[in-house]
């Protein structure tokens, strides 16, 4: 880490004096450490700890008379390789969430462009409280990195999930993240990712639950690693944030076919992650079809099964990863999955789980190797799971 250019924003929580530590991590580490705290944050510590540790001056008026003529939160934002929300309080959380920006830190936020770590802290009925609950995910759909807090004694007295992670801890984190950030540099990874509408008639369509978050994560998170991404995805109303990503959007499973085979030769690895329609009308009607009738019959066709046509050209040193969603006999039917296709991983989703599968934020997943491996998750975010896959794969090409 050393070089690194670190931000980090303080807010109006106790635990603000631990972020004093975490400063000295980062100084000890190498890195150059500036300071951005809210009025609040004030409070609980001096200017005048913050610029001795970290040696540089705060920033804590956005209409400092004093400051360069420069704009501050600007320059901030640009000149951040990543910045670190500790502690995050519950307002801090619900201002970057909906996009105020009424402060320096709130401003920085919003004008920043590098990878984000937020580290709430607040007491535990708050932190469980619905609104913060639904911001935080907000966040983590935004791109951010939410580093959850831990469970103990809280400064209200009681004892609850609410205390923000400890320095040593975040800091870990954040080291992490920049060794990982490039083990995937160079190379093509080709992701897809939604579901496939086929089209009945003008109007209708023959189409599933999947909202293409998976893929998505999937997608920001190997780009974040440094690979070259090409995401091919159905109808979601997604979008893209990496400068790494090309998305090709698709609508049918032919057309996803198509662009996949279209790319495939060039790719180091294939994350099948889309929800691709198994059938497909045999006949589009041409105009909307009335309801004149009590009974109407659709013919159907099989689509072309994209894992298994992948699956049949891969080359020994191109990795190939498949998604299976089952409601029964789960581990059997994706082993069948994982041999008759030719995958190297299969990650196993399940209907079972609360929380997991289609239009949820959260996923449980089983992945499944060639070799005979399994390795089971948490519930957890779909972000934090697209890492689990990444990390998979990455060690199962490192032992190649």
């Amino acid at each position: 880490m050393t070089g690194k250019h670190i931000v980090i924003g303080i807010t109006g929580g106790i635990a603000a004096y631990k972020t004093m530590f975490l400063i000295r991590l980062f100084k000890s580490s190498g890195c150059e450490v500036r300071v951005v705290a809210t009025r609040s944050a004030l409070q609980f510590v001096t200017p005048l700890t913050i610029e001795t540790l970290s040696q540089n001056k705060l920033y804590s008026d956005l209409f400092d008379p004093t400051e360069h003529r420069d704009v501050q939160h600007i320059s901030m934002a640009d000149w951040a390789d990543c910045v670190v929300v500790a502690p995050a309080t519950a307002n801090i959380i619900g201002k970057y969430a909906c996009g105020i920006a009424d402060d320096a830190l709130s401003t920085m936020l919003l004008a920043c462009q590098k990878p984000i770590f937020i580290a709430p802290a607040m007491n535990d009925k708050m932190f469980a409280e619905p609104t913060v609950q639904h911001n935080i995910e907000l966040l983590r759909q935004k791109g951010c990195h939410i580093i959850a807090p831990t469970s103990g004694f809280l400064a209200c007295g009681t004892s609850g999930n609410g205390r923000m992670e400890e320095p040593e801890n975040i800091f870990t984190i954040i080291n992490q993240y920049f060794a990982a950030q490039q083990r995937f540099s160079g190379r093509k990874v080709m992701i897809t990712a939604g579901p496939t509408y086929e089209p009945i008639d003008p109007v209708r369509f023959i189409g599933n639950h999947s909202s293409g978050l998976m893929g998505f994560s999937l997608a920001e998170a190997a780009a974040e690693q440094g690979a070259e991404v090409t995401l091919i995805t159905g109808p979601t109303s997604l979008t893209t944030r990496h400068p790494n990503i090309q998305r090709v959007d698709v609508t049918t499973a032919e057309q996803m076919y198509q662009q996949c085979m279209a790319v495939v030769e060039s790719q180091d690895i294939m994350i099948m992650s889309a929800a691709v329609a198994d059938y497909t009308p045999a006949e589009v009607a041409p105009e909307k079809i009335k309801k004149n009738c009590d009974n109407l019959e659709l013919h159907l066709t099989k689509t072309k099964d994209i894992l298994a046509s992948i699956g049949k050209i891969k080359r020994p040193t191109q990795t190939l990863v498949g998604f299976a969603l089952e409601t029964e006999h789960e581990i059997e039917n994706a082993q069948k999955k994982l041999h008759n296709k030719n995958a190297d991983v299969i990650v196993l989703n399940s209907l079972r789980t609360k929380g997991a599968g289609f239009r949820t934020a959260t996923n449980k997943v089983i992945m499944l190797t060639k070799a005979g491996d399994a390795f089971e998750s948490e519930l957890k975010s779909k972000a934090d799971i697209a890492k689990d896959i990444l990390n998979l794969i990455y060690k199962l090409n490192s032992h190649e």
